[in-house]
């Protein structure tokens, strides 16, 4: 089955989505020591490096998110990454778990702005000089956006995610189709495999990014 690999896994008939979400959390280890090692002073880099891009931005109150942004970032990358790894589960692949994420977090985003900056977020449902008799479709447009902005995070993400693994899978199963066939074509396909390898590498941690810089963009628009 093509898409038995975005099947949720099951252990003696219960889910272990739980424990494979709760993996990456072991990957990034706290420093206890005076001086770091190697490893860990390079994901301090990494994650100041990242926060100083993103926050930059923000004000005192978005600021107050950097834990969280920085956090959601580290999941999704490191959970990406790990779902490409042979028989392995992705739940990034999966929509519920990606809105799960997305809705809160734009939630908080738009409450945030309606308490802090009520009038800014009301004008942003009828932008200036717009003509009376267009007034009701252009609020109902801008509150129809609105809600679109969660939905649209979450199908990004699991659309570039399956996408990638399908494509993985598919060019694999060709590769191996053709070895009886025809070598030479057979290692071809198999160097294709190997690029586009490297390009979800590359696209596991661009969409972990564009997630989170998104969602920093709406929190930036509401504080």
């Amino acid at each position: 089955n093509l898409f038995a690999s975005f099947a949720t896994p099951t252990m003696v008939g219960l889910p272990i989505v739980i424990l494979i979400i709760m993996f990456p959390s072991i990957l990034f280890p706290s420093p206890n020591r005076l001086i770091n090692n190697r490893l860990i002073s390079i994901q301090q880099w990494l994650v100041q490096l990242t926060s100083k891009q993103m926050m930059a931005i923000h004000n005192s109150k978005g600021q107050t998110w950097t834990l969280m942004l920085m956090s959601l970032i580290l999941f999704i990358g490191s959970t990406n990454l790990l779902g490409l790894l042979p028989h392995s589960f992705t739940p990034t692949t999966q929509l519920s778990m990606n809105l799960g994420m997305a809705i809160p977090l734009w939630a908080g985003t738009v409450f945030m702005g309606f308490r802090h900056k009520t009038k800014a977020a009301l004008a942003h449902f009828l932008p200036q000089g717009t003509p009376i008799f267009l007034i009701p479709m252009l609020v109902i447009i801008e509150t129809i956006s609105l809600f679109i902005q969660p939905v649209a995070l979450a199908v990004r993400l699991t659309a570039n995610i399956t996408a990638g693994h399908l494509l993985m899978h598919l060019i694999g199963g060709a590769t191996l189709a053709l070895m009886s066939i025809s070598p030479s074509t057979a290692l071809i396909t198999f160097i294709i495999l190997i690029l586009l390898t490297i390009l979800e590498f590359a696209v596991a941690m661009i969409q972990a990014y564009v997630f989170t810089l998104l969602v920093s963009l709406y929190l930036h628009d509401n504080t």
